[in-house]
């Protein structure tokens, strides 16, 4: 079923309403991005139904997205949007308001309730980089080419892809990729923890719905409260993730024994 398909965005979920699929749907500008599809990107997070567990984010064509439409690039930029150079003459609130609107369309694929995986193809650059790095898992084709090119155009990384990043790879090669705006091909992101896991091109679908299948195979409580927990380690101490660990557990054993509230 479909429930949404504008601006280069369509999602449709499964008829047991339990896995959802979010397609970048422009492969004739290889799924180039934009604020209307970072906007409709959003829309899909919000209107996901409570019943999915999993949600797959894919691309269609060649690659999985080339970053961003270079229009914005242009004077002009997108019709109806302001301008790169409208919104750096106006206020810094404006600005960040603006700039975290646009972050939105990158972060609820962490959220709790769903476990996000992306399938990555071809080109991953800049903006695609950063959706991919946005999912909790990562599989990928063989022909995968993730870069960082905001540096280069005089920007910075600014859509919630630092954070992951570094977790995934460490300081060190994460500052090397964003610096230098080098291609990262699929055996460096499998052996540094980019990819979950690297196929070839014509199994990309088969391998990311056995993955699915095995995310679907656990109860949903405890893989909620495992993502939770495992989320939480770069906020806490060991010791409080010993007491995080317990009190997730006895909510588990509570809800397990019918001893809930």
């Amino acid at each position: 079923m479909t429930l949404l398909d504008k601006d280069g965005v369509r999602l449709t979920v499964d008829d047991a309403a339990t896995v959802a699929t979010v397609t970048l749907a422009n492969p004739d500008k290889r799924n180039a991005q934009s604020p209307a599809l970072w906007r409709a990107l959003t829309e899909a997070g919000r209107i996901l139904p409570g019943s999915v567990r999993v949600v797959v984010l894919r691309g269609e064509g060649k690659s999985f997205s080339a970053g961003l439409d270079r229009q914005a690039f242009t004077p002009e930029g997108f019709d109806g949007e302001p301008s790169f150079i409208d919104l750096a003459r106006g206020s810094d609130a404006d600005l960040d308001a603006t700039i975290a609107e646009y972050q939105e369309a990158f972060t609820w694929w962490r959220r709790n309730d769903v476990v996000s995986v992306a399938a990555v193809q071809g080109h991953a650059i800049g903006a695609g980089f950063q959706l991919a790095l946005g999912c909790d898992l990562r599989v990928v084709a063989d022909d995968v080419q993730f870069a960082m090119r905001e540096t280069s155009l005089g920007l910075v990384p600014d859509l919630a892809g630092t954070h992951p990043l570094v977790g995934l790879v460490g300081y060190a090669r994460a500052l090397e990729i964003c610096v230098t705006g080098r291609f990262v091909q699929a055996e460096e992101a499998e052996r540094t923890g980019l990819a979950n896991l690297v196929v070839p091109a014509a199994e990309l679908d088969g391998a990311v719905a056995d993955l699915t299948a095995a995310l679907l195979a656990a109860p949903r409580d405890a893989v909620v409260e495992t993502k939770a927990l495992l989320r939480g380690t770069a906020e806490r101490t060991y010791e409080e993730q010993r007491v995080a660990e317990r009190g997730a557990q006895a909510r588990r054993l509570r809800d397990l024994a019918g001893a809930g509230d």
